[in-house]
This record gives structure tokens, C-alpha cells and sequence, in this order.
């Protein structure tokens, strides 16, 4: 075990690509979802017919599969991207498709009230839209969200079948280096663990002041480490 603890270098290494391509891959999967899931919501036919083109084609096809066409299949004819590239268009296009629907599922919960009453107001779409539904709507996002960015994490494992050295490629180094298998392969799953509790923090966080922002009461007892685990029922007495 100590041999795989003192390859501490290449697990930090590994975990910062993991952690980029997270972050890189997450940004596009969000800039993807509220674009096409707002398209979703359009009252144009041939916008909303983009919206399902892009959710059933991407969602439809394993992340795996467009990572080897971005990285194998393009440059046969000119295209040619970097792995780390290739790797968040793959990762961000296909939880971009998931994200689309939650972000269009999330705009149309919101009560048709409201919706009336911007029209009321005589409120252009644009004004409708930024200051009226996606606030509200953006407080049902969330969840699924950080349930789509765990999933966009977890899903980082497969570029080491292109070459980049994350996690997964470390633990495959050090295993293969050093014997360990048990303990090379625990501290892996450890450092995934780890980092999908991180990410659930910020987004059990971001939830919170959603929330506030949006005037909703919440459990004043409630602490940081109840809302890192997720407790169900946290501050709920009787």
C-alpha cells in the first residue's frame, strides 16, 4: 500500500485532468442545455425541431462512441482536435442532450400563472424569459444537475482509452508498476468518491441560495456538513 501512497504525484495529476475535464465538460453541457432546452420551449415548430434533433441524436449515441469519432474518425477527413478537446465535446455534447430536457421539463413546471402574467405585464419573450421564468425554473434545474455533473465526472474514466492520463490511466500505471492491485485500484475509488461529494456540496450550496433569492424558507438548523450529505428530512421535526 505504500508504494501506491507514494505515487502521490501522479494521483494528483490524474485527478486535476479529471477535474478539468469535469469543469470544461460541465460548462458546455450547461451552455448546450440552456440553449437547446429553452429551443424546446419555443412556440416556432422549426425550433423546436432542433431542439429534438440535437436531444435524440446525442443522447441517443454512448459518450464512448463520440469520443473515438472526434478523436479517430475526423481527422480521416481534416478534422483534427486535441484529446482534451475531443474529450469535452464528447462528454459535453452527450450531457448536454440530457441537460436539455431538464432544462425545458424545468421551464414548463413553472405554473402557467406566471406565464400569464408576464403577458400581462406586456413583457417582450427575451424579458419573459430572463427575468420571470428561468429564475423559478432554474430552482427546479438544479437537482438533476448535479446529479448530470456527477454522472459527466464519472464518465471522465473513459478518455483514458484515448491517451490522457486521469484517474483511471493512473490507477492502470500504478497497478501495473507496482503489483498492488487491491490497493491501487481502492484508491482510485476513494479519489472518485471524494470528488463527487465535492461537487454535490456546491450544488446542495448553490440550491441554497437559489432559494434564498427566490424568498422560499428553509431550515435554519440545517448545517454545512447536513446539506454535504444530503440528509433527506434534515431539520424536519414531528
Amino acid at each position: 500500500m505504500s508504494e501506491v501512497l507514494d505515487s502521490y504525484p501522479q494521483w494528483l495529476d490524474g485527478a486535476w485532468v479529471t477535474i478539468r475535464l469535469t469543469l470544461l465538460g460541465g460548462a458546455l453541457a450547461l451552455v448546450l442545455a440552456l440553449a437547446f432546452g429553452m429551443a424546446g420551449t419555443s412556440r416556432h415548430a422549426w425550433v423546436r425541431g432542433l431542439n429534438r434533433v440535437y436531444v435524440e441524436f446525442f443522447r441517443g449515441n454512448a459518450t464512448l462512441v463520440l469520443l473515438y469519432w472526434f478523436f479517430y474518425a475526423l481527422p480521416l477527413i481534416g478534422l483534427r482536435f486535441s484529446t482534451m478537446f475531443a474529450a469535452v465535446l464528447a462528454l459535453g455534447l452527450n450531457v448536454g442532450a440530457y441537460g436539455a430536457e431538464v432544462v425545458r421539463g424545468s421551464i414548463n413546471a413553472v405554473p402557467k400563472a406566471q406565464y400569464e402574467a408576464t403577458i400581462a405585464l406586456n413583457f417582450t419573450p427575451f424579458q419573459r424569459m430572463r427575468r420571470v421564468l428561468l429564475p423559478q425554473a432554474f430552482a427546479l434545474m438544479l437537482p438533476p444537475f448535479g446529479n448530470l455533473i456527477i454522472e459527466l465526472m464519472k464518465g471522465t474514466a473513459i478518455v483514458s482509452l484515448v491517451g490522457l492520463v486521469d484517474l483511471t490511466r493512473v490507477s492502470k500505471n500504478i497497478q501495473g508498476s507496482t503489483g498492488q492491485t487491491v490497493a491501487a485500484f481502492t484508491v482510485v475509488l476513494v479519489l472518485y468518491f471524494v470528488i463527487a461529494q465535492v461537487l454535490q456540496l456546491f450544488v446542495r450550496y448553490a440550491e441554497r441560495r437559489v432559494d434564498r433569492m427566490l424568498g422560499r424558507r428553509l431550515p435554519a438548523e440545517q448545517s454545512l456538513g447536513t446539506i454535504a450529505a444530503g440528509a433527506p428530512g434534515a431539520g424536519v421535526s414531528g
